[in-house]
């Protein structure tokens, strides 16, 4: 007898401490009060949001398996085998959107290869929030994911950048260490043309969010304190 597969749902969660219910629709409520089967980033913080969201759920009975740096690639299949045994599972992320700069893409991908049906759910990604907010080009733009540490590195890497912004008209976006926040919005007023736009979008979603988008000289004169606060910067010449 053929069993019918279940869905891997990707449930967004929230970019803070925001109420879930504030940023996030009923069918990703509805999702998580049905679903036993979890493939997390961290375990003791997807049980926190799905408590948030379900508070009489059984936290006993969820089976949560752990995808991050620490994971086994090879390991990956097996987490969805309850699919193939007919179970819904839900995949989530520490923050956001699950598979956009997040680990949950790689169970994505073998979801795909196993003729598992994938089923994103809408919620806040970072990502989309600040290129929304920030007045650049919407219809070309680009994750770059971390920059280098070394500053010598980070530089050449802003202006190799700004060099593409400029050539094919796209928007740029990249993300630093919270701690390090300040000093990477240094390092790009100090090293993009003058006219460079940058935008940051700090807090998303948040009570303290701040989204403001100024020239690389502009910003020079601009107070802001972004340590440890989640930010993304997009540069656009």
């Amino acid at each position: 007898m053929n069993i019918k597969k279940g869905n891997l749902y990707l449930i967004p969660c929230t970019l803070g401490d925001t109420p879930p219910l504030e940023v996030l629709p009923l069918l990703v409520k509805k999702a998580v009060e049905h679903i036993e089967y979890y493939i997390v980033e961290h375990e003791k913080n997807a049980r926190r949001f799905i408590k948030s969201i379900d508070s009489k759920k059984n936290q006993g009975g969820l089976k949560i398996e752990e995808i991050n740096k620490f994971t086994n690639p090879e390991d990956i299949p097996t987490m969805l085998q309850p699919c193939l045994e007919g179970h819904d599972v839900g995949v989530i992320s520490d923050a956001g959107c699950p598979g956009i700069a997040d680990p949950g893409a790689d169970v994505v991908s073998h979801a795909h290869l196993k003729g598992i049906k994938v089923v994103p759910l809408v919620g806040p990604s970072s990502i989309l929030m600040a290129m929304m907010a920030s007045g650049f080009n919407g219809q070309n733009f680009a994750f770059n994911g971390y920059l280098p540490i070394d500053k010598g590195e980070r530089k050449n890497e802003i202006k190799k950048l700004e060099k593409r912004s400029q050539q094919e008209n796209q928007s740029q976006l990249f993300i630093e260490t919270p701690y390090r926040n300040n000093q990477m919005l240094e390092s790009l007023h100090n090293t993009l043309q003058g006219n460079t736009r940058i935008c940051v979008a700090c807090d998303i979603t948040l009570p303290t969010e701040y989204i403001r988008t100024a020239t690389a000289t502009e910003w020079k004169r601009i107070k802001v304190d972004l340590h440890k606060r989640p930010t993304l910067f997009i540069i656009q010449q």
